[in-house]
């Protein structure tokens, strides 16, 4: 038996990393002298960079950019063995990054994720993933473009500095100066929400007030960025309510499809292109995924949900084994995963589960596979049987 293992992370109790390793060890406990290979996988939030790395044989690399509040940090992104660069927004532009007592999108701006970028070029990258969830701005991605090179003016030629409260001030946008590697560059935006730029589903009547707005502010920044949509839209001739995701990270999937012609993707996607996980399925005689919780949001751009349709693909039986089930959790059937376990094997509090997540998922792993054997074993039998009628025994 070939099995091949590759879960979302259990946020806050299991790391994708250590689900493989107790996969594997069940898994042999059940099937000994079974191969195992497991990739650790994300949907292009949090530990995606991680996930491709490990997967690639690449290395995680640090730049000195600057925080949403402009302040001076560290910042991680990822190289794989081919010299791809994969880059999470949030490293540099991300919500936990502001303290919360100053949260507020009017001053934050996402110059450090443009920072990141200029430094994968400094690398030699010309190919570069960029995954923008968990930010804490609301700056259309002007701060990130000013890193590159854009230049944004007011009415009267003042240069402004790329936050949330300047959406409003823009009256030119000067892309002269923008960094000529990036005509070099294939640019894929990870991105799973389809909010436009403006509007009751766009960036700031969504999002904004998860960064810390108040109504107040949200009705500032959808004004600034109406504003912002039509300078955009006059001078480019793109309408960013037109485009799907514009909304995203506050703007910058608008930016980064305008300015930088990036490519918008689904996260998963991009992760499994980028480790290959077409090629790992050849000869795989079952693969196992799973997430903390599936439910009716397992089908909207999750790990299970990719992992499955490409299983499926690839005529490979995939079985998910989740920390729980909620409601609609069923809806997965129709992407391609064919069974569902959960850890759960008593009554318990989510405070019990999380802290012996590794018992309780090692212990149901070892009860998934010899279900699993058991399969193999009835279907032993039938084809016996079946057999035994063809040939009139």
């Amino acid at each position: 038996m070939k099995f091949l293992f590759a879960s979302d992370s259990f946020k806050g109790s299991l790391s994708s990393e250590q689900t493989i390793e107790l996969l594997t060890q069940a898994a042999e406990k059940v099937f000994p002298g079974c191969s195992c290979c497991g990739v650790p996988v994300a949907d292009g939030g949090e530990g995606t960079v991680n996930a491709v790395v490990s997967a690639s044989g690449g290395k995680i690399v640090r730049a000195e950019v600057h925080d949403p509040l402009m302040n001076k940090i560290s910042a991680s992104y990822g190289l794989s063995d081919n010299n791809k660069a994969i880059i999470e927004m949030a490293a540099a532009s991300g919500l936990p990054l502001v303290p919360e007592k100053l949260r507020n999108p009017l001053n934050t701006t996402t110059f450090g994720t443009g920072e990141l970028i200029l430094n994968a070029l400094d690398r030699g990258c010309r190919d570069i993933s960029i995954a923008i969830g968990g930010s804490a701005t609301n700056d259309g991605g002007m701060g990130c473009m000013r890193a590159l090179g854009v230049r944004f003016l007011s009415a009267d030629g003042r240069e402004l500095s790329g936050f949330g409260r300047e959406l409003a001030d823009v009256s030119v946008i000067d892309t002269r100066g923008l960094d000529k590697r990036i005509n070099e560059c294939s640019i894929t935006v990870m991105c799973d929400v389809r909010n436009p730029l403006c509007g009751k589903t766009g960036a700031a009547y969504t999002f904004a007030g998860q960064k810390g707005a108040s109504p107040e502010t949200t009705e500032i920044l959808e004004k600034g960025m109406c504003s912002f949509r039509d300078v955009i839209r006059s001078q480019f001739g793109t309408d960013c309510d037109m485009i799907e995701g514009a909304g995203a990270a506050g703007g910058l999937g608008a930016a980064l499809e305008v300015f930088l012609g990036g490519r918008m993707q689904s996260g998963i996607e991009t992760v499994l292109q980028l480790i290959g996980f077409d090629e790992k399925l050849k000869g795989t005689d079952l693969v196992i995924t799973g997430e903390g919780c599936t439910d009716s949001q397992s089908i909207y751009g999750k790990v299970m949900m990719g992992v499955g349709l490409h299983a499926e693909k690839m005529g490979v039986p995939c079985i998910g084994l989740s920390g729980s089930l909620g409601e609609g959790a069923e809806s997965i059937f129709d992407y391609g995963i064919l069974s569902l376990q959960c850890i759960a094997d008593r009554p318990m509090t989510l405070e019990y589960a999380m802290e012996n997540a590794g018992k309780l998922y090692y212990a149901a792993a070892v009860r998934m596979f010899r279900m699993v054997k058991a399969g193999i074993s009835i279907n032993k039998q039938v084809v016996s049987k079946s057999s035994c009628r063809f040939t009139g025994l």
